[in-house]
């Protein structure tokens, strides 16, 4: 959970040609999935797809992921630079010491599936992981533990010919220079 304190600040409402002052807010958000699930809901479009989003869908993001009660909606209008730096870095935190090799990139081979939050539901439920209550984790620490499944499920790649030659004459030079052998 995050954490933000949004400074108090004074509005212009065009419509009624008057100023609204609003308070300082802490705020308390979640990235998780019922974040992206309410977020896809309202827009249309898969959340972890969209890359180039507008201010106002970021913006609306964040009051998907706020569990603080009865905020003033015009308090979203009022973030700060900071606030929004902050957000992002909570974001991308991964949330756990789980790490991958990097053979992959990070990336989900053969898979062009969109990535949705039904799908993630799916996922979550295919692997046998409760809704109640890794729905409410960080989302990174959700994907994390997908992916483990998946690496847990999925058989070892066998190597093929080239690559098994090449592991093996990569061992045995390594041998060669660790005892100073010809071979």
């Amino acid at each position: 959970m995050l954490e933000i304190v949004v400074p108090e600040a004074s509005l212009f409402d065009n419509s009624t040609s008057e100023f609204i002052n609003i308070k300082e807010q802490k705020l308390q958000l979640e990235h998780s999935l019922i974040s992206i699930a309410k977020w896809e809901s309202k827009w249309k479009k898969p959340y972890l797809e969209n890359k180039q989003q507008t201010m106002e869908e970021f913006q609306d993001y964040v009051k998907c992921m706020t569990i603080t009660q009865k905020v003033d909606p015009n308090v979203y209008r009022c973030i700060t630079a900071d606030n929004y730096r902050a957000i992002v870095d909570y974001m991308e935190d991964s949330m756990t010491a789980t790490w991958f090799p990097n053979r992959d990139n990070g990336k989900r081979p053969g898979k062009k599936e969109v990535l949705t939050a039904e799908v993630i539901y799916y996922l979550m439920s295919s692997y046998g992981i409760p809704y109640e209550p890794c729905q409410k984790w960080h989302f990174n620490r959700l994907m994390t533990l997908i992916r483990v499944c998946e690496a847990k499920e999925t058989p070892p790649k066998k190597m093929g010919r080239r690559e098994a030659l090449a592991q093996q004459q990569a061992l045995n030079a390594m041998r060669r220079r660790q005892y100073h052998s010809k071979g």
